[in-house]
């Protein structure tokens, strides 16, 4: 098939099954280094994640999303892990990921981990093994391994490049290259290999097996090549992706592994999910990784880019719901995550950034389907921009690829006046905490009903409460110039949740068309009538019908 025709099947059973969890969970992302120091090495690591799981479930989320904690010699932070069943000493041990996973399921929280199947580690066993084999052995034949072009070989197999700049080729001593579309350290698996899908299959029954509820699915639009691995024939690819068809993401093909993939998770009860981190040239690509028989979600990246407009907001938001409605999935909304610059940063910093985040959250969590937080951001945590050069590690900085994404990894702050603000028992964090965040931390908002906290914990509250919010229909409503609109009914009560968000430069009055709820900042209600400054959400409870 070709990119244009790939089939659709209808929408149905499970995916369109509304009483399964996964539709319209809010699951909080825990950048694992980061959150909570148990050690006192100034890193993070799952028993300090246990020791917070009291905060996570009075925040009100559903599900935890853990970055990889596997074995890994750290060239990307755990992207490229050695020992896919193990933890690394850094972070635990095979011990306290089961003794995490109990705990949280005994407080309500379901458990996703990370699973990296593009690539592994350089450090993994089978490419030690493939280095010391010869070319065209069963060792390398695990990986993309290709004689070079040009005289003695001497130039790469094509002209791929690197997601994280430079050539997507390095050359070994014999002679032959290797493919990594991220770091050196990085090489890509070959997924034509059975032996590669038998040993993921087997690597996703392991977690299944320790009580895992599901996978977020690393570079899910990855595994696959275009047959031949023909050239692009541009550079700066980078720039393509997500825009762009590329040889080497959104193949075809990559669809019947998130099928096997589907069909191991089937076999275990308890609605265990994927989840598709995956780049696609159009929506409707996008969508294609959540029909009935492969992934449960997919990440909304176009919902993160979006700028902050209220025209351009909602055709994002309309085209999502269309294109994951078309193959029976739910839209997922996400603002943040550890790769990108933290959205109040990106909406402009300052009082101006915290005012539409805070709008922003009270949108997002009234949009039907699943959200995600990003830890911190139901702090209001900015993005770090004057990092001491010395502590910035990021590969994709280090090859010259922007300003990299330490800034928006940078540890929580807990309680106290100074760094590291209760990160963990020693007197550093591996990233620097800024002395101005001392009015960020979770112990000073906890006292402030006025704080982003309290804010998202009253909205987490309410999404769970209110029959209208979670999965389900979307109703448009007429607004000034400059705001979003809409309502959430759920038939069987008759209870109707109204959202409005004021996206323009100047006040507005809308219908106050039932009683208040919840407010991102100060609205003014005078009879039927609400006034909303700019940068402001407000949601009503209606009665319909």
């Amino acid at each position: 098939m070709t990119q244009d025709t790939l089939a659709v099947p209808a929408p149905g059973s499970p995916a369109g099954d509304p009483a399964r969890w996964w539709r319209d969970a809010v699951i909080y992302q825990v950048y694992v280094r980061s959150f909570a120091d148990s050690g006192g090495d100034g890193v993070g690591d799952l028993p300090g994640i246990r020791s917070r799981l009291p905060y996570l479930a009075s925040l009100g989320v559903d599900a935890l999303w853990l970055t990889p904690f596997y074995v890994s010699p750290m060239a990307d932070f755990g992207y490229d892990v050695a020992d896919y069943r193990d933890v690394d000493p850094l972070f635990g041990t095979l011990a306290d990921a089961r003794g995490l996973i109990a705990d949280a399921h005994e407080r309500g929280l379901r458990i996703i981990v990370d699973v990296v199947p593009n690539h592994t580690s350089d450090r993994h066993a089978w490419f030690r093994a493939a280095l010391a084999a010869a070319p065209g052995s069963p060792e390398r034949a695990r990986y993309v391994f290709r004689d070079g072009r040009g005289p003695d070989g001497a130039e790469p197999p094509n002209d791929w490049e690197s997601v994280f700049g430079g050539p997507a080729w390095t050359r070994v001593p014999d002679g032959q290259w290797y493919l990594h579309l991220f770091a050196a350290e990085q090489p890509d698996l070959d997924w034509e290999n059975p032996e590669v899908r038998a040993e993921f299959a087997d690597i996703l029954r392991f977690w299944l097996d320790l009580g895992v509820d599901g996978f977020r699915v690393d570079v899910a639009h990855g595994m696959a090549k275009a047959p031949g691995l023909p050239d692009v024939g541009h550079p700066d690819q980078v720039e393509m992706l997500g825009t762009d068809v590329l040889p080497y993401f959104d193949q075809d093909a990559v669809h019947d592994i998130h099928r096997e993939w589907r069909r191991v998770l089937d076999g275990y009860g308890g609605q265990r999910i994927a989840v598709a981190e995956a780049w696609a040239p159009t929506p409707e690509r996008l969508a294609l990784y959540t029909r009935p028989d492969e992934l449960h979600q997919a990440f909304n990246f176009h919902y993160l880019t979006a700028p902050w407009d209220a025209a351009g907001m909602r055709e994002v938001i309309e085209e999502s719901l269309r294109t994951a409605g078309a193959v029976g999935a739910p839209a997922t909304w996400v603002l943040s995550n550890h790769d990108v610059k933290r959205h109040v940063t990106r909406y402009g910093g300052g009082d101006t950034g915290l005012r539409r985040a805070r709008a922003a959250a009270l949108l997002t969590l009234a949009l039907p389907g699943s959200a995600y937080v990003y830890q911190g951001e139901e702090l209001g945590l900015p993005e770090v921009l004057d990092l001491p050069e010395e502590f910035q590690q990021d590969p994709q900085r280090l090859r010259g690829e922007g300003q990299g994404r330490d800034g928006c990894r940078v540890p929580m702050p807990w309680e106290g006046e100074e760094p590291p603000f209760g990160f963990g028992a020693g007197a550093s964090s591996w990233l620097p905490i800024p002395t101005s965040w001392r009015d960020l931390t979770v112990a000073a908002q906890s006292e402030d009903p006025d704080s982003m906290l309290a804010l998202y914990r009253t909205a987490l509250r309410l999404r769970h409460e209110h029959p209208a919010l979670g999965d389900g229909p979307i109703r448009w409503l007429d607004g000034p110039e400059g705001t979003l609109s809409f309502v959430r009914e759920d038939p069987a009560t008759g209870r109707a949740c109204a959202c409005v968000v004021n996206m323009g430069g100047r006040p507005v009055r809308v219908p106050a068309g039932g009683a208040p709820l919840l407010a991102s900042g100060p609205v003014h209600i005078e009879g039927d009538t609400a006034e909303l400054p700019p940068d402001t959400a407000l949601w009503q409870s209606r009665e319909e019908g």
